[in-house]
């Protein structure tokens, strides 16, 4: 594993008040010495201080910049490393000489996400928990965010580890009864197996019954608006983002394509499409615009079915019925301040349960309500529990529902009466699942993988 020294920009390139050169690495303090000017040398200052100073060029004693410069000597620090962080003044031109001259005096530029993944490596934090430090960086809502900032402080590790600890111990009293039969203690250690594989089932099974609210919470409902052209699924957008995103005219077929905004929604971050209104065309943009609505259909978690509450059902209505079949979704009764024509007997028979809001979008009413049902429809009304143990990852999922079946089997096993090194095998089995998200039984190329989704500099 080569841990030489490494640079980035951490802050997003651009004029602002300040950016942020970080390096990490034996030859952070050395090499950031090189091209630093104040009152001490960098070699000299105590750890975890701030200095005022410049960044010269060695070569030519020019001043590059005026800099306040971070000092954290190992272990305290986010990559257990040496690392300096110089803050200068936000710009293009200035972060980037600072950056070329660290580079040029024996640091390498950082691969994205290299310096979380050193945190990783280092044993700072295991891999959820570096995961966790993308899906901060990514929260659209302050719920999700603060999902993210839980698995960060290692909530979801620290019940991954106590399953893992409790099954250690088991298969520990597994081993002792095969290397050791003549002390006949099969029977005590079926009956441990058993309760401790129940014990660990029921917890695996409680994570992953936060998994369809915390990736949502972490990915955005993807949400698509349908409806025949003009009952109003551009002002339906409009309103949720809070902006004029989307054109509204009286004209049927404004909306020709698929227009995509991120809104939150009562703490649900949804991924909101308003599409081309679906109906039979022979104008060919608008016909190509309403086979992307289609489509976008099929892919969505939630489909917002808005009616016009002054037109009757039309064949096109209950087509868009028929196609969103199957689908989360909220039926919209849009133009409650004109005359009522739409058959609502016939909306309730075709909703089929599903909720129905009425809204007068023109004068913003019904929104509220529409709010509260999406919100209650996928989070039960209750995202505001104290416990933020929520399951939001994908790799996480899939390995939690293999890790439960491993587990069940391993319980079918002993109620079968299988013999227990057989048994031992699925517990062993689940114990390196359970590893897997945590990192601690994990192939380098997967944490390759993970660690290159990140933003340099992180």
């Amino acid at each position: 594993m080569e841990m030489d020294t490494i640079a980035a920009i951490s802050t997003p390139m651009g004029e602002g008040a300040i950016a942020i050169v970080r390096i990490s690495g034996d030859e952070a303090v050395n090499i950031a010495d090189l091209i630093y000017q104040g009152k001490k040398s960098l070699k000299e200052v105590e750890t975890h201080t701030i200095n005022y100073g410049y960044i010269v060029d060695p070569e030519t004693n020019d001043k590059i910049e005026e800099v306040m410069v971070s000092v954290l000597l190992a272990p305290k620090t986010f990559t257990k490393e040496n690392i300096i962080e110089i803050n200068c003044h936000g710009g293009i031109i200035s972060v980037n000489r600072i950056l070329q001259l660290i580079i040029s005096h024996g640091a390498r530029l950082a691969e994205p996400g290299e310096f979380t993944k050193r945190a990783f490596l280092n044993g700072r934090i295991d891999l959820s928990q570096a995961e966790g430090v993308i899906d901060l960086i990514r929260a659209k809502t302050d719920r999700a965010m603060n999902v993210a900032m839980s698995q960060l402080e290692g909530k979801l590790s620290k019940r991954i580890q106590k399953s893992r600890q409790d099954l250690l111990e088991t298969v520990a009293h597994v081993e002792v009864n095969i290397d050791y039969p003549e002390y006949d203690a099969e029977e005590m250690t079926l009956a441990l197996l058993k309760e401790k594989a129940h014990d660990v089932k029921a917890d695996i099974e409680n994570l992953l019954q936060t998994a369809q609210q915390g990736k949502i919470l972490r990915d955005g409902l993807s949400t698509v608006i349908i409806g025949r052209p003009n009952v109003g699924k551009s002002s339906l957008l409009n309103n949720l983002v809070h902006d004029n995103k989307a054109i509204v005219t009286e004209i049927a077929g404004t909306t020709r394509d698929v227009i995509e905004e991120y809104v939150n929604v009562r703490g649900v971050p949804l991924r909101l499409l308003d599409t081309a209104g679906i109906r039979e065309t022979d104008d060919v943009v608008e016909k190509i615009g309403v086979e992307r609505s289609r489509k976008v259909v099929g892919d969505a978690e939630l489909v917002l079915l808005v009616l016009n509450y002054n037109e009757e059902l039309t064949e096109s209505d209950e087509e868009l019925f028929h196609i969103s079949k199957g689908k989360e979704r909220i039926i919209i009764i849009n133009k409650t301040d004109l005359e009522r024509k739409i058959n609502m007997e016939r909306v309730k028979q075709l909703a089929n349960e599903a909720p129905i809001v009425s809204t007068s979008l023109i004068k913003d009413e019904g929104v509220d309500e529409l709010e509260e049902a999406i919100k209650v429809l996928f989070f039960q009304g209750d995202i505001e529990t104290t416990d933020l143990t929520y399951v939001s990852n994908t790799r996480h999922i899939t390995l939690l529902q293999e890790a439960l079946r491993s587990v069940s089997e391993a319980l079918e096993a002993i109620d079968a009466g299988l013999p227990i090194d057989m048994i031992q095998i699925d517990i062993t089995k689940t114990w390196e699942l359970l590893g897997e998200v945590i990192g601690e039984s994990v192939h380098e190329s997967l944490i390759d993988q993970l660690f290159s989704q990140f933003c340099l500099g992180k």
